[in-house]
């Protein structure tokens, strides 16, 4: 029986797919943002978020830990540096994936996976989101405008009157 067995492994061995899931890490976190297939993206978040989830407590057995997992100096160093400071008051979900369609050679389905807190375009946009709505209904708020100037027109009037 192959019960609880329900993860991909994208057609390759274990050995290769932990190799590949490693280096696709690494290049997440020096580039911040990368382009590869929807399976490969989501497996990646499995793989990668664990590891983030360590860099918030900074210490030699975490950074044994995840250099372990990746062998490499600089991404274990940015990561404890640069990535942990972003992520420190988020709960989890540290990476965002945005579908882009299928590709041409063999229409597999494409996408980007990003680290949450580096896409600029994004953090602006939920700012002035957040400064525009309001939960009061404006129809209230006018009415008062409305009779304002309208009793400050007589009292122009009357003056000029005389």
């Amino acid at each position: 029986m192959r019960h609880n067995k329900n993860f991909n492994h994208l057609s390759r061995t274990k050995a290769h797919r932990d190799a590949l899931l490693a280096n696709m890490t690494i290049s997440l976190i020096l580039h911040k943002r990368i382009h590869t297939t929807l399976a490969k993206a989501k497996a990646l978040r499995v793989y990668a978020e664990p590891l983030i989830n360590r860099a918030k407590n900074d210490n030699m057995s975490n950074r044994r830990l995840v250099f372990s997992y990746l062998q490499n100096k600089e991404a274990v160093t940015v990561l404890f540096k640069e990535i942990a400071e972003k992520i420190a008051n988020r709960p989890g979900g540290y990476t965002r994936i945005l579908k882009t369609g299928n590709r041409l050679g063999d229409n597999a389905k494409t996408c980007f996976i990003e680290l949450v807190d580096y896409n600029e375009n994004m953090l602006k946009d939920k700012k002035e989101a957040k400064a525009k709505t309001t939960r009061r209904s404006r129809k209230k708020a006018a009415a008062p405008a409305a009779e304002a100037p309208a009793a400050e027109a007589p009292a122009a009037a009357a003056p000029a009157a005389e």
